[in-house]
């Protein structure tokens, strides 16, 4: 059922009529985010589990050589920077349901958000240090 815009009007908070938001347009971005980074992970990680299943009985040298090659080392970061960035999505929509301390929610989101920037860079600094290694 359409409402009319007196209607939409009454259900728009105080905020969201300053900046002429609707109550469906705050969220569209975050779930557009999360959605294209559950699409990006597919491919990403059926190449990592086909890559790891051929390396099934390799020694660490040929791994490092595997990481090293230049394409194997791109899709690697991409797949961390993905993952990370979908898990960080996903936490961040639990807890801002499940968590009403405010206090609470803003402390797990940022221990989310930055934890999340530290362990990806992590990850992306053992694949270059291994790529440029081997």
């Amino acid at each position: 059922m359409i409402n009319t815009p007196q209607e939409q009007r009454i259900l728009q908070s105080k905020l969201g009529r300053v900046r002429g938001l609707g109550s469906t347009r705050e969220g569209v971005h975050h779930w557009w985010a999360q959605r294209m980074s559950a699409v990006a992970l597919l491919p990403l990680a059926l190449w990592f589990v086909f890559s790891v299943i051929s390396l099934t009985g390799s020694d660490y040298a040929s791994f490092t050589a595997w990481a090293g090659e230049f394409g194997n080392s791109v899709f690697l970061v991409l797949l961390v920077v993905t993952m990370f960035h979908h898990a960080q999505l996903g936490l961040q929509v639990v807890i801002e349901d499940y968590v009403h301390s405010e206090i609470w929610k803003v402390g797990l989101l940022l221990f989310v958000k930055y934890g999340s920037v530290v362990f990806g860079f992590s990850a992306i600094f053992a694949i270059l240090k291994i790529s440029i290694a081997g």
